[in-house]
């Protein structure tokens, strides 16, 4: 599809590529050799030397012989849409967790594509020809990446756990916790930087950030919540990946409330609504509260017709986190949300036990004293 297409070239602008021309094929099943049929792939190697091109990227998922496959006839390095994926992600990891999920992910992608992984390791399999120092180092390999591997999923159980008790901590806080989530680029870090008065790192690029970012935000109350930033989902997102950042998504399953933030000015947003919807029922966290924010309305044309005719819900708003448009709107959603579990209470404290009085206003909502 053009947009698949469209987004893919996004992708390659933001790891840095640059794309000279698209070649596209409508087949009935993929060619499990080379992906695409010999005609494309012949028309494929004119292109290339036509256009002195140096990168071919697929818009999907190559396996082992399919990169080997094709990096041989074409003489050129061969990507697929996973790697791309995974380049941008090593570039935006700053954390120590990040970078740690990011390796993992990316060693769980080489793991079954070794075979693909350069031509001294091509002697593969069994039988007559394929016995000998190329199967032998070809077994090194992946018992290194095993190795390495399961050293990786120790550490970042390490991340989980620690993470885990500063969830613990904010849950003996009685801090009120919300997630941002939603597909990349849809707005989610300029939203956090509008609502805390924040300086993370936004553009207009995919994954512009990558290790999650919270930050403390005060209502219209003065009541004090915390707002976390999460990795933004995109469609055809490996499996793998999201196992990697299992432990960033896990502040996801256990925030108190999402708001799912829509790049509504997208003609694709609906599609990418699903996407987010996918990846959100994958990690599990379904059930939660949301709100959903339709963001960058002052791009659309004719917003303001939209906006009158539309059937919206109770937990939805149209917003501009870049010109803050409807933010004080947003932040009362947010504090009604708050205090759907809380209830009004009189307290009559005698002076003896006026240590009780700080607890109290840390905790709750004063209306009267």
């Amino acid at each position: 599809r053009l947009e698949d297409l469209e987004e893919l070239n996004e992708l390659l602008k933001t790891a840095g590529g640059y794309e000279l021309t698209r070649l596209v094929q409508n087949r009935d099943k993929v060619e499990s050799g080379f992906y695409i049929g010999t005609g494309k792939l012949k028309e494929l190697q004119l292109m290339i030397q036509a256009l002195d091109a140096n990168l071919v990227v697929f818009d999907d998922q190559l396996t082992g012989i399919q990169l080997k496959n094709l990096e041989e006839v074409l003489g050129i390095k061969v990507v697929d849409r996973t790697q791309l994926i995974l380049d941008i992600f090593a570039q935006r990891a700053l954390t120590r967790e990040g970078k740690l999920q990011v390796e993992l992910a990316q060693l769980k992608y080489l793991m079954p594509r070794l075979i693909g992984m350069g031509k001294q390791m091509s002697r593969t399999g069994g039988g007559i020809g394929t016995r000998g120092p190329g199967e032998k180092k070809l077994e090194i390999d992946r018992r290194r990446i095993r190795n390495k591997i399961n050293d990786l999923e120790n550490e970042l159980k390490e991340v989980v756990k620690h993470r885990s008790e500063q969830r613990k901590s904010r849950k003996d806080t009685n801090i009120f916790h919300v997630c941002l989530v939603g597909y990349t680029n849809a707005g989610k870090s300029t939203l956090l930087n509008t609502l805390a008065d924040a300086n993370i790192y936004a553009m207009d690029q995919l994954f512009a950030t990558l290790d999650p970012t919270t930050r403390k935000v005060a209502l219209n109350s003065g009541k004090e919540i915390l707002i976390t930033d999460t990795v933004g989902f995109i469609k055809k997102l490996p499996h793998y990946l999201v196992e990697a950042f299992k432990s960033t998504l896990e502040e996801v399953i256990y925030a108190d409330l999402l708001i799912h933030v829509v790049d509504i000015s997208n003609s694709e947003y609906e599609n990418q609504m699903a996407v987010v919807d996918s990846v959100l029922a994958e990690i599990g966290a379904v059930g939660n509260d949301m709100i959903v924010a339709y963001n960058k309305c002052d791009k659309v044309e004719g917003f303001d017709i939209i906006k009158a005719n539309s059937n919206k819900k109770s937990n939805e708003i149209f917003i501009s986190a870049s010109n803050k448009i409807e933010m004080n709107s947003l932040l009362e959603i947010i504090e009604k949300q708050s205090s759907k579990g809380s209830s009004i209470v009189d307290l009559l404290i005698p002076y003896s036990e006026g240590s009780f009085l700080p607890l109290v206003h840390e905790n709750g909502k004063i209306i009267k004293e």
